[in-house]
């Protein structure tokens, strides 16, 4: 066993618990991938103290070494995929997984030339197969991203990997570039933002790749430079990092959105619809225009808890709030501002017609029978609109306003509590 590795298990393995408790608290879909990822780099090291044994099984475990590492930066390119519920990613990310193996492993074992010529036109030319099968239902620019890197991989195998002497070393440090330079790519595609996570890990995936350009070249071109094995794993390090501070990152945005959003409806709540009110009525202050407020409340919600169940509920409020937000203009704000209570801010140019024509229009699509899975209902809603500066001249006034006349409704329709 070569127990110099010991250290560099130990680290790694302590890096992904830590990955995996912070991967634990968070919300990001990407990170059961990233912990998968871990946990194969993890599985690395631990082969690699097996590699000296003499026989098959040296052999075994410089296969399943080199696979697990490369089996972690797929894992890696996944997680940062957009598109990952798409049913041709599965097929790429199951032909890239399955070619790789296949070629490393026929390179390891020193297959014969035609096979391993072969494996080498197969993993080039997969992924490029399943791009062009579904070209017309679905592409992206990583898709091509992702084939272009293949491709040229496959064609620069087929020139290096049968060299006298050092063949086999330069194929398996091209595939091991390729995987790593392409998490790099897809990385800089999913986090464009000027956060230190995101830098760390996209130039940690860098320095990554660039080691099995670097390393090779210092041992040919400089052989009495000697470098330590630990300096070579630094990116590893690196990565796990950056991916850490991407996780804590998301997970200080996820709650920066919940203090100021309803977390059913994902709409504002009542702290940044007050934020937001107050900012529009100062905009029309400004310019001499006006601003409508328009408040909305269901007419028959408790029944429909009452009789079909909060489940059906939660669905009515969702649905609301969905029809609701696709009525008005993006530079208006549609707020949950209580149990079943909507608030609408027309941001100016409006007018006391066009807010009356925007609370029929939201009263309508409430009126008419609503499907929710297997339930029909018929809920309905009141409505009370005020107009700044015509009704009230501040935001306190101008709520109780519309809050009054949507009272004055409810009532007037049967529909009060």
């Amino acid at each position: 066993m070569d127990w110099r590795t010991l250290p560099d298990l130990v680290a790694v393995a302590l890096l992904a618990w830590a990955f995996a408790s912070v991967a634990r608290r968070s919300h990001a879909p990407m990170s059961g991938h990233w912990l998968s990822g871990w946990l194969l780099i993890v599985l690395h090291f631990a082969a690699s103290m097996f590699i000296p044994a003499p026989g098959i099984w040296g052999l075994l475990a410089t296969i399943a070494s080199v696979a697990a590492l490369i089996a972690a930066g797929f894992f890696f390119m996944r997680a940062a995929i957009p598109f990952r519920q798409e049913t041709s990613s599965r097929w790429m990310f199951l032909a890239l997984q399955g070619t790789f193996l296949l070629y490393i492993s026929v390179l390891i074992v020193g297959g014969p030339r035609l096979l391993l010529n072969l494996s080498a036109i197969l993993l080039g030319a997969a992924p490029l197969i399943i791009a062009l099968v579904v070209v017309r239902r679905f592409h992206h620019p990583l898709r091509w991203a992702v084939v272009a890197l293949s491709f040229s991989l496959g064609v620069i195998l087929l020139l290096i990997q049968s060299r006298p002497g050092n063949g086999t070393d330069l194929a398996l440090n091209a595939v091991l570039f390729a995987v790593y330079f392409g998490c790099c790519i897809y990385f800089w595609y999913m986090y464009r933002r000027n956060t230190a996570g995101a830098f760390i890990t996209i130039a940690g995936f860098f320095a990554w790749a660039s080691v099995f350009v670097v390393a090779p070249t210092m041992a040919t071109n400089f052989p009495q430079v000697q470098i330590q094995s630990e300096v070579w794993n630094l990116p590893k390090y690196v990565v796990a990092v950056g991916m850490i501070l991407l996780l804590l990152e998301d997970q200080i945005a996820h709650n920066k959105h919940l203090a100021l959003h309803d977390e059913l409806t994902g709409l504002p709540n009542r702290r940044l619809f007050q934020d937001r009110l107050a900012s529009a009525l100062e905009r029309a202050r400004r310019s001499g225009s006006q601003a409508a407020l328009l408040m909305v409340d269901l007419d028959r919600f408790k029944q429909v808890n009452d009789t079909r169940g909060h489940h059906v509920g939660d669905l009515l409020l969702q649905h609301v709030a969905s029809v609701f937000s696709a009525r008005v203009r993006r530079s208006d704000t549609v707020a949950r501002t209580g149990g079943d209570e909507f608030a609408v801010i027309l941001e100016a140019p409006t007018s006391s017609a066009e807010a009356a024509l925007v609370g029929s229009a939201l009263l309508e699509l409430l009126n008419k029978p609503l499907q929710l899975q297997d339930h029909s209902m018929h809920v309905g809603a009141s409505l009370g609109i005020a107009i700044f500066p015509e009704d009230a001249a501040d935001m306190e006034s101008l709520c109780i306003t519309a809050d009054l006349r949507m009272y004055d409704n409810k009532r007037a329709n049967g529909t009060a509590d």
